[in-house]
């Protein structure tokens, strides 16, 4: 490869092409917030291979622990406060690729991104939500369990 094309801690491995690949889905999804995002993913992406290089193994073990704890508190969060499984367990495309990019929706709304979106979306969200409660209840009510997704059995 030309050494023009090289990019200090950032070869062309699967980490890299991962986080181009979720810095162009973004883009496309919703261009300036996308764009905003798009350094920081490939700015971690080189710091997560600057820390490899720096401290081998160690950081490694150190990144697996940090994902598995919070993968378990991601798990018992939703089973506390939503009583409820993850969306990873309904859709592996939402969990791995829009929920990431939801959070940081999350983020830049709070600072006042886009007040309109917002407001569309926390509707959505809320008729989702008392979706899920009515099936819920109506579950309860009738003694039928229910899947992740709301839908009864």
């Amino acid at each position: 490869m030309p050494g023009w094309l090289i990019i200090p801690n950032l070869p062309p491995n699967l980490g890299t092409i991962a986080a181009l690949s979720y810095a162009t889905l973004y883009i496309l999804m919703e261009p300036v917030a996308g764009s905003i995002l798009a350094p920081l993913l490939l700015g971690g992406t080189a710091y997560a291979k600057h820390l490899t290089n720096a401290y081998g193994q160690t950081a490694t073990y150190w990144a697996l622990g940090f994902n598995i704890t919070s993968w378990i508190a991601q798990f018992i969060g939703h089973g506390v406060f939503e009583g409820r499984a993850p969306a990873l367990l309904d859709n592996l495309a939402q969990a791995f690729f829009l929920a990431p990019f939801f959070v940081w929706m999350e983020i830049l709304f709070y600072f006042g991104y886009r007040p309109g979106l917002k407001d569309r979306l926390d509707k959505a969200v809320k008729r989702e939500i008392d979706s899920f409660q009515k099936t819920k209840e109506k579950n309860r009510v009738t003694g039928t369990k229910e899947q992740s997704n709301g839908i009864s059995h």
